[in-house]
């Protein structure tokens, strides 16, 4: 099963991901960037396994490059303090 297939699963890896990042000294920004590539390639080239993903990849294509950066520091912000 992949993170991808539950959401809450998805959320809490982000979340480890996020604190490893935090943990090994990466800046908001870099953090910021590579959440936006990740945003990005999954948008692209990643099928959503569930309704919450599949918002987030609808929002994705009718938002410009601004709108996705927002997109992509929301979902930090969401899974920031678990």
């Amino acid at each position: 099963m992949s993170v991808l297939d539950n959401f809450e699963q998805w959320k809490s890896f982000l979340a480890d991901r996020l604190h490893q990042a935090e943990e090994q000294g990466m800046n908001q920004q870099v953090i910021s960037d590579i959440a936006y590539q990740i945003g990005d390639y999954l948008a692209k080239q990643v099928d959503p396994k569930n309704p919450e993903e599949r918002v987030l990849a609808d929002l994705w294509h009718v938002a410009n490059e601004q709108e996705q950066h927002a997109i992509a520091n929301m979902m930090i912000k969401l899974v920031q303090n678990k």
